[in-house]
Protein backbone atom coordinates (compact mmCIF):
# COMPACT_ATOMS: atom_id res chain seq x y z
CA UNK A 1 0.00 0.00 0.00
CA UNK A 2 1.41 3.34 -1.08
CA UNK A 3 2.28 5.75 1.66
CA UNK A 4 0.24 8.94 1.67
CA UNK A 5 2.13 12.10 0.92
CA UNK A 6 2.43 14.30 3.98
CA UNK A 7 0.93 17.73 3.46
CA UNK A 8 3.24 20.51 4.65
CA UNK A 9 0.79 23.28 5.52
CA UNK A 10 3.40 25.88 6.51
CA UNK A 11 5.44 25.36 3.32
CA UNK A 12 2.30 25.59 1.16
CA UNK A 13 1.22 28.78 2.90
CA UNK A 14 4.70 30.28 2.43
CA UNK A 15 4.57 29.45 -1.29
CA UNK A 16 1.20 31.18 -1.67
CA UNK A 17 2.52 34.23 0.16
CA UNK A 18 5.53 34.44 -2.19
CA UNK A 19 3.27 34.21 -5.24
CA UNK A 20 0.98 36.90 -3.82
CA UNK A 21 3.92 39.23 -3.12
CA UNK A 22 5.23 38.74 -6.64
CA UNK A 23 1.85 39.69 -8.06
CA UNK A 24 1.64 42.76 -5.83
CA UNK A 25 5.14 43.91 -6.74
CA UNK A 26 4.56 43.45 -10.47
CA UNK A 27 4.34 46.86 -12.22
CA UNK A 28 0.93 47.92 -13.50
CA UNK A 29 0.22 48.77 -17.11
CA UNK A 30 0.29 52.49 -16.29
CA UNK A 31 3.78 52.09 -14.81
CA UNK A 32 5.06 49.70 -17.45
CA UNK A 33 4.09 51.84 -20.43
CA UNK A 34 4.56 55.28 -18.87
CA UNK A 35 6.49 57.62 -21.16
CA UNK A 36 8.45 60.81 -20.67
CA UNK A 37 7.48 62.83 -23.75
CA UNK A 38 10.51 65.12 -23.43
CA UNK A 39 13.19 62.44 -23.44
CA UNK A 40 11.09 59.75 -25.20
CA UNK A 41 12.12 57.23 -22.53
CA UNK A 42 10.10 54.88 -20.37
CA UNK A 43 10.88 55.67 -16.70
CA UNK A 44 10.47 52.05 -15.57
CA UNK A 45 12.97 50.48 -17.96
CA UNK A 46 14.92 53.52 -19.16
CA UNK A 47 14.54 52.42 -22.78
CA UNK A 48 14.15 55.05 -25.49
CA UNK A 49 11.53 54.74 -28.19
CA UNK A 50 12.72 54.35 -31.80
CA UNK A 51 13.28 57.65 -33.57
CA UNK A 52 10.81 56.72 -36.30
CA UNK A 53 8.04 56.51 -33.68
CA UNK A 54 8.57 60.00 -32.27
CA UNK A 55 6.33 61.69 -34.83
CA UNK A 56 3.38 59.41 -34.10
CA UNK A 57 3.92 59.73 -30.36
CA UNK A 58 3.62 63.52 -30.58
CA UNK A 59 0.68 63.62 -32.99
CA UNK A 60 -1.33 60.45 -32.45
CA UNK A 61 -3.03 58.91 -29.39
CA UNK A 62 -3.11 55.59 -27.60
CA UNK A 63 -6.34 53.63 -27.54
CA UNK A 64 -7.14 54.31 -23.88
CA UNK A 65 -6.36 58.00 -24.31
CA UNK A 66 -9.36 58.04 -26.67
CA UNK A 67 -11.53 55.72 -24.57
CA UNK A 68 -11.02 57.68 -21.34
CA UNK A 69 -12.84 60.73 -22.70
CA UNK A 70 -15.81 58.90 -24.19
CA UNK A 71 -19.18 57.85 -22.83
CA UNK A 72 -19.20 54.26 -21.52
CA UNK A 73 -15.47 54.22 -22.36
CA UNK A 74 -16.22 53.81 -26.06
CA UNK A 75 -18.07 50.49 -25.87
CA UNK A 76 -19.76 49.94 -29.23
CA UNK A 77 -17.57 52.38 -31.15
CA UNK A 78 -15.10 51.53 -33.90
CA UNK A 79 -11.38 52.30 -33.82
CA UNK A 80 -8.69 51.91 -36.45
CA UNK A 81 -4.96 52.53 -36.66
CA UNK A 82 -2.90 54.90 -38.78
CA UNK A 83 -0.72 52.07 -40.07
CA UNK A 84 -3.80 50.19 -41.27
CA UNK A 85 -5.11 53.23 -43.14
CA UNK A 86 -1.76 53.71 -44.86
CA UNK A 87 -0.94 50.08 -45.66
CA UNK A 88 -4.33 48.61 -46.66
CA UNK A 89 -7.08 49.73 -48.99
CA UNK A 90 -9.52 47.36 -47.28
CA UNK A 91 -11.06 48.56 -44.00
CA UNK A 92 -9.42 47.30 -40.81
CA UNK A 93 -10.84 48.21 -37.43
CA UNK A 94 -11.82 47.06 -33.94
CA UNK A 95 -15.38 47.32 -32.59
CA UNK A 96 -15.09 47.57 -28.82
CA UNK A 97 -17.38 45.31 -26.77
CA UNK A 98 -15.80 45.41 -23.29
CA UNK A 99 -13.38 47.66 -21.41
CA UNK A 100 -11.55 47.08 -18.13
CA UNK A 101 -10.05 50.36 -16.93
CA UNK A 102 -7.10 50.64 -14.56
CA UNK A 103 -8.57 53.10 -12.05
CA UNK A 104 -5.21 53.50 -10.32
CA UNK A 105 -3.83 55.32 -13.38
CA UNK A 106 -3.77 59.09 -13.05
CA UNK A 107 -6.04 59.82 -16.04
CA UNK A 108 -7.61 56.34 -16.25
CA UNK A 109 -5.95 55.99 -19.65
CA UNK A 110 -4.67 52.45 -19.16
CA UNK A 111 -6.34 49.05 -19.02
CA UNK A 112 -7.55 46.24 -21.26
CA UNK A 113 -10.14 46.20 -24.00
CA UNK A 114 -11.94 43.49 -25.93
CA UNK A 115 -13.71 43.61 -29.25
CA UNK A 116 -14.35 42.12 -32.68
CA UNK A 117 -11.57 42.56 -35.22
CA UNK A 118 -12.20 43.23 -38.90
CA UNK A 119 -8.92 43.00 -40.80
CA UNK A 120 -8.70 43.73 -44.52
CA UNK A 121 -12.49 43.61 -44.80
CA UNK A 122 -12.80 40.18 -43.13
CA UNK A 123 -14.59 40.12 -39.80
CA UNK A 124 -13.62 37.55 -37.19
CA UNK A 125 -16.34 35.63 -35.39
CA UNK A 126 -14.90 35.64 -31.86
CA UNK A 127 -14.38 38.44 -29.38
CA UNK A 128 -10.77 38.74 -28.25
CA UNK A 129 -8.50 41.15 -26.42
CA UNK A 130 -7.30 44.18 -28.36
CA UNK A 131 -3.54 44.08 -28.80
CA UNK A 132 -1.04 46.94 -29.09
CA UNK A 133 -3.26 49.32 -27.10
CA UNK A 134 -0.12 51.21 -25.99
CA UNK A 135 0.83 52.19 -29.56
CA UNK A 136 0.43 55.85 -30.49
CA UNK A 137 -1.45 55.45 -33.77
CA UNK A 138 -5.09 54.81 -32.80
CA UNK A 139 -7.92 56.78 -34.36
CA UNK A 140 -11.63 56.95 -33.66
CA UNK A 141 -13.88 56.29 -36.67
CA UNK A 142 -16.58 58.99 -36.82
CA UNK A 143 -20.14 57.72 -36.62
CA UNK A 144 -21.10 59.11 -40.03
CA UNK A 145 -18.38 56.97 -41.68
CA UNK A 146 -18.92 53.75 -39.72
CA UNK A 147 -21.41 52.41 -42.28
CA UNK A 148 -18.87 52.87 -45.08
CA UNK A 149 -16.48 50.57 -43.24
CA UNK A 150 -19.22 47.99 -42.56
CA UNK A 151 -20.62 47.96 -46.13
CA UNK A 152 -17.31 46.88 -47.67
CA UNK A 153 -17.57 43.55 -49.50
CA UNK A 154 -14.29 41.61 -49.50
CA UNK A 155 -13.09 40.13 -52.76
CA UNK A 156 -13.32 36.33 -53.09
CA UNK A 157 -10.23 34.33 -52.33
CA UNK A 158 -8.15 33.50 -55.43
CA UNK A 159 -8.14 29.82 -56.37
CA UNK A 160 -5.28 27.70 -55.06
CA UNK A 161 -2.80 27.15 -57.89
CA UNK A 162 0.15 25.68 -56.01
CA UNK A 163 0.45 23.17 -53.18
CA UNK A 164 3.54 22.06 -51.22
CA UNK A 165 5.40 18.99 -52.40
CA UNK A 166 5.12 15.80 -50.35
CA UNK A 167 7.78 15.69 -47.60
CA UNK A 168 9.85 12.92 -49.19
CA UNK A 169 9.82 14.49 -52.66
CA UNK A 170 10.63 17.89 -51.17
CA UNK A 171 13.62 16.42 -49.30
CA UNK A 172 14.86 14.78 -52.52
CA UNK A 173 14.61 18.07 -54.42
CA UNK A 174 16.48 19.97 -51.71
CA UNK A 175 19.15 17.29 -51.62
CA UNK A 176 19.52 17.56 -55.41
CA UNK A 177 19.92 21.33 -55.12
CA UNK A 178 22.56 20.87 -52.43
CA UNK A 179 24.41 18.26 -54.52
CA UNK A 180 24.46 20.63 -57.49
CA UNK A 181 26.18 23.26 -55.36
CA UNK A 182 23.12 25.41 -54.69
CA UNK A 183 22.88 25.38 -50.92
CA UNK A 184 20.06 27.95 -50.72
CA UNK A 185 16.74 27.79 -52.53
CA UNK A 186 15.26 31.15 -53.55
CA UNK A 187 11.66 29.96 -53.17
CA UNK A 188 9.96 27.07 -51.46
CA UNK A 189 9.30 24.38 -54.09
CA UNK A 190 5.61 24.17 -54.92
CA UNK A 191 3.63 21.82 -57.13
CA UNK A 192 1.34 23.52 -59.69
CA UNK A 193 -2.20 22.16 -59.79
CA UNK A 194 -2.73 23.24 -63.37
CA UNK A 195 -0.29 23.43 -66.22
CA UNK A 196 -0.92 26.40 -68.48
CA UNK A 197 0.24 25.48 -72.01
CA UNK A 198 -0.14 27.76 -75.00
CA UNK A 199 -1.10 25.48 -77.91
CA UNK A 200 0.67 27.13 -80.84
CA UNK A 201 2.66 25.94 -83.84
CA UNK A 202 5.92 26.46 -81.99
CA UNK A 203 4.70 24.25 -79.16
CA UNK A 204 3.93 21.31 -81.46
CA UNK A 205 7.18 21.88 -83.40
CA UNK A 206 9.20 21.77 -80.19
CA UNK A 207 7.38 18.63 -79.09
CA UNK A 208 8.18 16.94 -82.41
CA UNK A 209 11.84 17.95 -82.25
CA UNK A 210 12.10 16.64 -78.71
CA UNK A 211 10.52 13.33 -79.73
CA UNK A 212 12.89 12.93 -82.68
CA UNK A 213 15.94 13.73 -80.54
CA UNK A 214 14.95 10.98 -78.13
CA UNK A 215 13.94 8.32 -80.70
CA UNK A 216 16.32 9.25 -83.49
CA UNK A 217 15.55 9.74 -87.19
CA UNK A 218 14.78 6.98 -89.70
CA UNK A 219 17.70 5.85 -91.88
Amino acid sequence: MAKKKRLRLIAEMARKIRVYRELKSRPRESQKYALDYETMKRPLTGKMLPVLAWQDVRRESRLFSLLAGMRMFGVGRMFTRKSWLEDHTEPSYWQITKVKVDYTAQNMDHGKAWGVLTYKGKQESEVKEVDKVMYHDWRLIPKHTEQLFKDFTPLPEPPVRYVPYPPLLRAMMLAQHSKAGRNTVAEEPALPLKRDVLLSKDYFRNQEQERQSQEGTAV
